[in-house]
Order: C-alpha cells, then structure tokens, then sequence
C-alpha cells in the first residue's frame, strides 16, 4: 500500500497543494499550527471517511471559503487507484473512486493506514470504548464486510434504546423488544466472534513487539472480556461460540429488560466488552508504570501494521502525527527501526528534526502556514 500523490484545495489552512509523496519515510517538520497535522488528517480521511478531530466535514473547508477537496492517488497489491472527496457548505459531501460515485460504507478497506498520536498513548489505561475502538478500526480495514455488520448493529442498537426510553414513558410495550432483540443476539455474536479471533492473533504479535521493544523482558499479552461472562476461559475454546453467544445474548436481554428501560441503555453487548492488557502477569492498566504502558501501546501499533498486513498482504500507511516528542530515545529508535527495515511508508509530523537519528529516512519537508517545502 503506497500513496504516490495528495492534493488538497481549500483544505484546512490549505489553499493549494500538490505534494508527492516518498515510498518511504516522509518527514514534516514546523512549528504548531502551521498545517503539518492536516496532511496527516487528509490520509486518514481517505482511508476512514472521516476526521479524527472533527465530526464535521464543514470544519475541513477553508474559513473564509464555500468548498474544498481531497485527491489521493495510491497503489493497492500493484493496481494504481484514485480517491477524490469533494465538499460543499450545506451540501453532502461526493467521493469517486476512480471517477466513479460511491458511497461511505464502500470506501473502508480501500485505503488502509494506521494512526498513532498522542492519544493513543492513553490507548491502555484509558476507557474501554478507546480500546474497542482501535480493534473496530482495525477489522473494518481488513474485513469491510465486518464493518458493515458493525453498522447494521449499532442501527438496531439505536433502535432497541429508542424503544426503552419509550416504553419507560408508557409510549410502547415490553412486548416490542422481541422485534428488536433476536436481531441484536445475531448481529451481536457475529461480532464478538470476528473480535476474538483478532484479539487472539493480536495477542501473538504485540508480545513479539513488545519483547523486541524491551528486550525480551517483559511478555504481553491481550485477552477479550464478554461483559456478564469475564474470566470464562471456556470461551476460546467453544467450536460453535457464535450459537452459543446469539443463546446467551438473548437469554440476558430478556432477563436485563427492565434494568435496561429503568437506564435506557442496552447493558450487555459488544459495546460493553473490553481488551485486557498484562505485562508479565500484571495488569497493565492498573498496575504497569507509565513507560510500560507506553511499550504496551508501542507494541499494540505496531502489532496492528502486522496484523493488517496478514490480513490483505500488504503493510497499511503509518500515520505518526507528532508523537516523536511522546517517546523516548530508545522507543523512537526502535520504531524509526522497524519502519525502515520493513519498508513501511510512514508520514510523520514533528517540531525537531534532533528527534531523528543521522539516518537515511526518505524525504523531508517544511511546513509553514499551509505552505510546504521539500528538503
């Protein structure tokens, strides 16, 4: 997976840009708020169909302007492609793949990348919603038929919770969970499945990672927690979980129906499970000092570069946006490390150039007030 080109018009602080792109390590470096997280935005939009710091695509466009766009040429397994977004204030936004109208739910998996930012250093010790989030993120990328199924789940899942609240106000019956519910135990265990399994492959790579990173010290390993059935060990053994899960999951809803209309929320789920994450036995997030934690997160980012990879047999983009001054020395070099021998193109973002070793690292450039530089 390489990108050759991006173009952006009226982006963000960027009026105009063409930049081509290294196969490589691209390199851009500038003082805060100049644009160098924009380009970095840019390529993720055109793998996730949407920002990672806004929900609307109306903050994309130029303040003072009525539209914008993103162009993107890129090599997926040899074939060249081209993706374009282009947007209108008050208008939806039009993405082409190739010249050709698609829709959003059709562009997951034509482009895939993996992020790190300083967010996700809170990846470990932060809520359970961040971790289900890097492991949907994740599977959507190397299965867009797991997306779609996690779509169609969150649309039932809006509708069972619609339904709660009204039967709580005496506006609809108990009995009308029954539309709702089997629907949500199919759809549910269907994702609980495809999450284990890549937990399970997950586990294997991130403490490869992390043994590298620490020097075959410490072990890492992840485990994947049903809510209502934590510690089950019997789960990863079931040949016929999906059953098992889309019985159990009906079972509970039924027995947790008016706990669930007294809150309004549906209480067990795939939006309730979570990653556990040990070092050495421990748990990582409420135990592991904070340069553990940050190993961990390390080994995790990598670990999903490889789990990509083996999934659709290429390595995804890496996004790196100014996480440099996060790391110390030692992880800097052993990422900077992996990314070059694994030949791995990577676009970083950085105030320093000192963060970067005296090595061969591809191309550099300049970023200052929207306007970038190569050298």
């Amino acid at each position: 997976m390489k990108v050759s080109k991006l173009r952006l018009i009226c982006y963000r602080n960027y009026q105009e840009l063409n930049l081509s792109l290294s196969d490589n390590i691209n390199i851009f470096l500038g003082m805060n708020a100049q644009g160098k997280t924009n380009i970095i935005e840019a390529v993720y939009y055109a793998a996730i169909g949407g920002s990672y710091r806004t929900n609307s695509d109306s903050d994309l466009i130029m303040w003072n302007q009525d539209g914008g766009s993103i162009a993107i040429d890129f090599q997926r397994l040899g074939v060249d492609n081209k993706l374009d977004f282009v947007f209108k204030k008050g208008h939806r936004r039009q993405i082409l793949y190739n010249g050709h109208s698609i829709k959003g739910k059709e562009l997951i998996g034509n482009i895939n990348m993996v992020l790190f930012s300083p967010e996700d250093l809170f990846l470990i010790k932060g809520a359970p919603a961040q971790r289900r989030q890097f492991l949907d993120a994740e599977i959507s990328q190397a299965s867009p038929s797991y997306y779609v199924e996690l779509m169609k789940y969150n649309k039932i899942l809006q509708q069972r919770n619609s339904l709660l609240k009204k039967i709580k106000e005496h506006k609809a019956s108990f009995d009308m969970l029954s539309v709702w519910d089997p629907q949500l135990a199919n759809s549910g265990a269907k994702i609980v499945v495809k999450r284990m399994e890549a937990v399970k492959k997950l586990n294997m790579l991130a403490n490869l990672m992390q043994r590298r990173i620490s020097g075959n010290k410490e072990n890492l390993s992840l485990s994947y927690q049903i809510k209502g059935l934590e510690g089950d060990n019997q789960l990863n053994k079931m040949e016929k979980l999906a059953n098992f899960l889309e019985m159990w999951y009906n079972k509970t809803l039924t027995q947790k129906a008016e706990e669930d209309m007294w809150r309004g929320s549906t209480s067990v789920g795939p939006q309730r499970d979570d990653i556990a994450v040990q070092v050495n036995g421990i748990d990582l997030r409420a135990f592991g000092s904070q340069g553990q934690q940050r190993t961990g997160v390390l080994a995790l980012k990598l670990s999903e570069l490889e789990f990509i990879r083996s999934e659709t047999g290429e390595y995804p983009i890496l996004l790196l946006d100014d996480v440099m001054s996060e790391l110390d020395g030692d992880r800097r070099s052993k990422l900077l490390e992996f990314i070059r021998r694994e030949n791995i193109q990577t676009l970083i973002t950085a105030t320093d150039k000192a963060y970067f070793p005296n090595m061969s690292l591809g191309k550099y450039y300049h970023v200052s007030a929207g306007v970038v530089t190569e050298g």
